[in-house]
């Protein structure tokens, strides 16, 4: 009997009991895992920061700072006054100014503490705290709120555009009670508002709070797709917005295209800024732009650089490519102390590989090079002329024809003509024309009547 119900499977509290008692072990990460790939758990969103510190026993012991994430980009740090068995992806109501807000809980742990610094939040004690988890009732609450975000945002641009304001309102965000709006805008100067603030609390009849938001913090709140295919680092990983300047192109030897260069904000892409100190650096190591080489023959200017290869090309003219030479940056800064030491190279190219170009000259042995190689045209064989035939005799000599032959002698026969060939295009025909036209004529000839005996 023991057997039977050792082969029974477990009941859900005996595998509670069973987890409980083996904290950290591989079949309670296996479970969780399954259980995630059940329930199909969305990403935690935008700014989303990897807890690598989730699987260490004990870690999130002593600190009290939870993160929460509320629309798109707006986070907050909140504390766990109560002690609540918070996890990553909970629902929680947070404290607000007026009422309560609802918010996703996007990391937990020390982690929390590094965040806040990052954000310089350095007051702990000015910090909110976490109410509860979110209740069924706060959640429809929190939904009715944000089904009036949009058509609150096309009313408050047509207000403002009845008011003469020149800003665009891009974005208006429900607190999650519904007792207070955001109204996020752009502007490119001032703007007084005051009226507009009037406006809106009559119609709306909430609690009207204004935020003005640069061009990349908008792309960022809307989200969408970049030129590389990837989601625009502005919504997904960016926090600081450094300014971008056209010497970041420059740097890298990027062309001015400003159709290329501007990202969905219509701003200079940030990502200009991401590997141009590199290059920065690696140009530092090659000759400067300014110096010109001089050689036997010619004066060489700089045209362009080969940053990863660090090679140098130079051009015989300022402005136009002219005799392009490529060298190493090692040979320009050694033909550059040649020149203040007042000598000249015959080439800038080393001895080793001038004797080479010299040994090696390229030859263009097929032809493939060459323009004209279909220009000429392929010429067309000649055929050889064919026999003419012997015109036929008329029938009426025939007999006489063949006792002449047949008398005279063998070498006096006439040879046998080739055969006539049927004519296989309009080519033959056209040659065997005159031909006939003989032969018809021959014939057209009128017979010769033989002479009258004698009496």
């Amino acid at each position: 009997m023991s057997d039977i119900e050792s082969e029974k499977p477990m009941d859900s509290h005996q595998e509670e009991d069973l987890h409980d008692s083996q904290p950290g072990s591989d079949m309670e990460l296996r479970l969780s895992r399954c259980r995630r790939c059940e329930h199909h758990e969305p990403p935690r969103g935008k700014l989303s920061c990897y807890d690598w510190m989730a699987d260490i026993p004990g870690a999130s012991e002593g600190c009290d700072m939870v993160e929460v994430q509320f629309k798109n980009t707006r986070k907050g740090f909140f504390l766990n006054s109560l002690h609540l068995p918070i996890k990553i992806g909970d629902t929680v109501a947070v404290e607000a100014a007026p009422g309560h807000d609802i918010g996703t809980v996007t990391l937990t742990g020390p982690l929390v503490k590094r965040q806040m610094r990052r954000a310089n939040i350095k007051n702990a004690g000015e910090t909110r705290r976490v109410l509860r988890k979110a209740r069924p009732a706060d959640l429809d609450r929190f939904e009715e709120a944000k089904a009036k975000e949009n058509d609150t945002m096309i009313r408050s641009r047509k207000i403002a555009e009845e008011l003469k304001l020149n800003m665009k309102i891009g974005d208006v965000e429900y607190q999650g009670d519904g007792n207070k709006a955001i109204f996020y805008y752009i502007a490119d100067e001032r703007v007084d508002f005051r009226q507009l603030i009037k406006v809106l609390a009559e119609t709306f009849k909430v609690r009207i709070e204004m935020k003005q938001i640069g061009a990349r913090q908008e792309a960022g709140r809307i989200g969408g797709i970049g030129p590389c295919g990837r989601p625009l680092c502005c919504a997904s990983w960016m926090t600081n917005f450094v300014s971008v300047g056209t010497a970041a192109a420059r740097f890298q030897d990027i062309s001015l295209n400003p159709q290329k260069l501007a990202g969905q904000c219509a701003k200079l892409k940030c990502c200009l800024n991401f590997e141009v100190d590199t290059y920065v650096e690696s140009i530092k190591r090659l000759p400067p732009k300014d110096v010109r080489l001089e050689t036997a023959d010619n004066t060489f200017y700089h045209f362009k650089y080969d940053v990863f290869n660090r090679l140098v090309t130079y051009s015989t003219d300022k402005s136009v490519p002219a005799n392009l030479t490529t060298i190493t940056a090692d040979r320009a800064f050694e033909v550059i102390a040649m020149n203040k030491a007042g000598e000249k190279p015959l080439t800038l190219l080393p001895e080793s590989e001038s004797r080479q170009a010299e040994k090696k000259p390229y030859a263009d042995l097929l032809g493939q090079d060459s323009i004209a190689r279909f220009d000429n045209a392929k010429k067309k064989k000649k055929r050889k002329p064919k026999a003419k035939q012997a015109p036929k005799e008329p029938q009426g000599n025939s007999g006489e024809s063949k006792r002449e032959n047949a008398g005279a002698p063998a070498a006096a026969q006439p040879q046998q003509q080739p055969r006539q060939h049927k004519p296989r295009n309009d080519r033959d025909r056209k040659r065997q024309k005159p031909q006939r036209d003989e032969q018809r004529g021959e014939q057209r000839q009128p017979k010769q009547q033989p002479p009258k005996p004698q009496q």
